[in-house]
């Protein structure tokens, strides 16, 4: 015991004396959460829109203060005519135009219909679809309001529920798939370099030549990682509560046991990396170009696995933080139990395992 405490101390000593890998440890995550929860969000606000109400009357205003009032919208300018919508277009300086007819508000009380047209720039679909979309959705709640009150005929429309997520924020999907991904590459990283660093600082024939088994060299290398990786993720989620307002419906501590595993797993793949490579600049280079690139697009954290192409997705059943993901959603964002992620946790679990003994035998093989 006295030996493997003796290890741990060393590698944490190993730790505090670099300083780029403190800063790999503990700035890299914060940047990541930060830049993803406010940054890189697939939510559109303030989007620059043009309005050309023809019609200036009761009805139309009310809708543009919808609009206005909304997080989504800009308004940058009031056009007088439907001609000058194309020149704002090519210059760049709106997103959507909004048209409302002459006799927009006559139309509603006699006929009891009326249309509204809406101009888009598809240059960017999916962003003109988001925003045509939030324009139909301030419209059809206006229409909700005012047809108790006008006697407006019965209509029959889609009820739309988001469940989870009704706000349709970006950090709530964004924060499970930057915890997946922080978790994951760090540890790798950092523990990819912790056997090769023997090597090429020439400590390794010391361990050659200590009574210490190659087991507990594992061990005390993967233990400091561990407790830093821990430091790590009760940060992230600091911020993401208290920052990013992504509350936490399921059970803290089976967060943060699931989290372990995958700290394990990836602590097991960062030292089998560490045992195949001969330099530090190659175990590092293998670490990130060999996981942040799948973790990134094969773990459905951007991309659904279920649009990807087959073999991809088989290939993807093996990247730990598809699995992560899975968990992470399930018990952050939907408040479920283990009973609902046992399946991803095993999976986990078995990659854990399965890693620590590649990186065990290889280990082995080095001493000998």
């Amino acid at each position: 015991m006295k030996q493997l405490l003796s290890f741990v101390k060393k590698e944490f000593s190993h730790v505090w004396r670099d300083p780029k890998t403190l800063v790999m440890l503990f700035g890299f995550p914060i940047v990541q959460i930060v830049l993803f929860g406010f940054a890189l969000t697939n939510e559109i606000k303030n989007a620059k829109i043009a309005i050309v109400d023809n019609a200036h009357d009761v009805a139309s205003q009310q809708i543009i203060d919808k609009i206005q009032g909304s997080n989504f919208f800009s308004v940058q300018q009031t056009l007088k005519s439907p001609s000058d919508i194309d020149a704002a277009f090519k210059e760049g300086k709106i997103k959507l135009a909004v048209v409302f007819p002459e006799n927009f508000n006559t139309d509603l009380l006699h006929t009891n219909k009326t249309s509204i047209q809406v101009i888009a720039d598809a240059s960017d679909p999916n962003t003109a679809t988001t925003l045509t979309n939030y324009i139909t959705t301030i419209v059809g709640d206006y229409q909700a309001q005012l047809s108790p009150t006008m006697g407006m005929p019965y209509v029959i429309a889609p009820e739309v529920r988001m469940l989870y997520n009704p706000d349709l924020k970006g950090a709530p999907n964004f924060v499970p798939g930057v915890m997946a991904m922080v978790l994951l590459l760090v540890c790798v990283m950092m523990t990819s370099v912790s056997i090769v660093r023997e090597k090429e600082m020439g400590t390794m024939e010391i361990l050659l030549v200590s009574p210490v088994k190659p087991l507990m060299v594992i061990v005390a290398k993967a233990i400091p990682y561990l407790v830093l990786s821990m430091v790590n993720l009760c940060v992230i989620l600091l911020l993401s509560v208290y920052a990013l307002d992504v509350p936490i419906k399921g059970s803290v501590l089976l967060l943060f046991g699931e989290s372990i595993l995958l700290i394990l797993t990836a602590l097991a793949l960062g030292l089998f990396i560490s045992t195949i490579t001969s330099s530090q600049q190659s175990a590092m280079f293998a670490s990130m170009l060999g996981m942040m690139l799948p973790t990134m697009l094969l773990s459905g954290y951007m991309f659904p696995i279920e649009n990807m192409p087959v073999v991809l997705q088989v290939i993807s059943n093996i990247v730990p933080a598809r699995w992560y993901y899975v968990i992470v959603k399930a018990v952050m964002l939907k408040g479920l139990g283990f009973a609902s992620v046992w399946k991803e946790t095993l999976i986990l679990a078995f990659m854990a395992l399965f890693f620590t003994g590649l990186s065990l035998r290889n280990f082995k093989i080095r001493l000998e």
